[in-house]
C-alpha cells in the first residue's frame, strides 16, 4: 500500500508579494476566480475602512502626543518638587549646624576667661574664628538655597499653567475624536466583521502578501481592476494585450509587472 505524503508548509514570509505566491495561487478550495473575487471583495472592504480611519484624521496621533506631553510635565513637577524637599531638609540641616556652631562659641568664649597663657588664648580664639566663618557659611547657604525653592516654585509654577492648557486642549481633542468614532462606529464594525468572513476565506501566505503589498504602497491598494480598458489601476501602466485577456478569463492570478499589484477582471465591480 503506497503511502501518503505528506505536504511541507513554507514557513510564511512577512516580505511575501503576490510574485512569490503566483505559482501556489491556485492550491485551494476555492476556484480561482472566486479567490480572486475574494480578495477584490476584501480590498473594497478595507477601502471603505481606510476612508473612515482618514476622517479621524492625525486625531489619535495628537491625543497620543498630548498624553505623552502631560506625562512628561508632571514628570518635571513631581521632580522638581523632589528637589524641593530635599533642599528644605538641607536648610534645617544647616540651621542645626549653627545652632552647634553657636553653642561651641559660647564653650570657647566661656573657656577664654580662664586661659592659663597666650597661647591657649590664640588657640581658643582661632576656634571661635572658624566657627564664625562656618556659622556665616551656613546661613549664606540656607539664604541661596532658598532662593533656589522660590525658583523652583515659579517653575513649577510655570509647568502648572502649561499642564492647564494641555489639558484641555487634550480634552478637546479627544472629545473631538470620540464624536467622530461615534458617528462611524456602526459602519466599522458592520466593515470588520465583513473583512472577517472575506479573510477566512482566504489562505494565510496570500493574506501576507495582500497585507504586505496593502502596507507598502501609498494608496493602500493590493488588489485592482484594469483601469481605462489597458492599464494597471494602481500605478496606471500599460498592460499587455495578451496579459488583459488572461484578467479577463478569470483562470490566472495576474500581478502588474511594474507594481506588484494583482490585477482583476472589470467586470468585478
Amino acid at each position: 500500500m503506497a503511502k501518503k505524503t505528506k505536504k511541507i508548509e513554507t514557513p510564511i514570509d512577512q516580505r511575501e508579494t503576490f510574485v512569490s505566491i503566483q505559482k501556489n495561487f491556485a492550491d485551494s478550495d476555492l476556484s480561482v476566480e472566486e479567490k480572486l473575487k475574494t480578495l477584490y471583495s476584501l480590498q473594497l472592504i478595507d477601502t471603505e475602512i481606510d476612508k473612515i480611519l482618514q476622517l479621524r484624521g492625525e486625531l489619535p496621533v495628537e491625543v497620543e502626543n498630548l498624553e505623552n506631553e502631560i506625562a512628561d510635565l508632571k514628570a518635571k513637577v513631581a521632580g522638581i518638587t523632589a528637589q524641593i524637599e530635599e533642599s528644605t531638609k538641607k536648610i534645617a540641616e544647616y540651621k542645626n549646624r549653627i545652632v552647634d556652631y553657636d553653642a561651641s562659641i559660647e564653650k570657647y568664649k566661656a573657656q577664654v576667661d580662664h586661659v592659663a597663657n597666650s597661647r591657649e588664648y590664640d588657640s581658643l580664639s582661632k576656634e571661635i574664628e572658624n566657627l564664625g566663618l562656618l556659622r556665616q557659611i551656613a546661613e549664606k547657604n540656607i539664604g541661596e538655597t532658598k532662593e533656589a525653592i522660590v525658583a523652583r516654585k515659579g517653575d513649577i509654577e510655570a509647568i502648572k499653567e502649561k499642564l492647564s492648557v494641555r489639558n484641555d486642549d487634550l480634552k478637546a481633542k479627544k472629545q473631538e475624536l470620540a464624536t467622530i468614532v461615534e458617528s462611524t462606529a456602526k459602519d466599522e464594525e458592520k466593515l470588520l466583521a465583513r473583512r472577517e468572513e472575506c479573510a477566512a476565506r482566504i489562505d494565510a501566505r496570500t493574506m501576507s502578501a495582500y497585507n504586505h503589498i496593502r502596507n507598502s504602497s501609498n494608496n493602500h491598494l493590493a488588489v485592482v481592476t484594469v483601469f481605462n480598458g489597458n492599464a494597471c489601476g494602481g500605478c496606471f501602466s500599460t498592460i499587455a494585450p495578451q496579459r488583459l485577456i488572461d484578467i479577463a478569463s478569470n483562470r490566472k492570478m495576474i500581478i502588474c509587472e511594474y507594481c506588484g499589484r494583482i490585477l482583476v477582471n472589470p467586470d468585478f465591480e
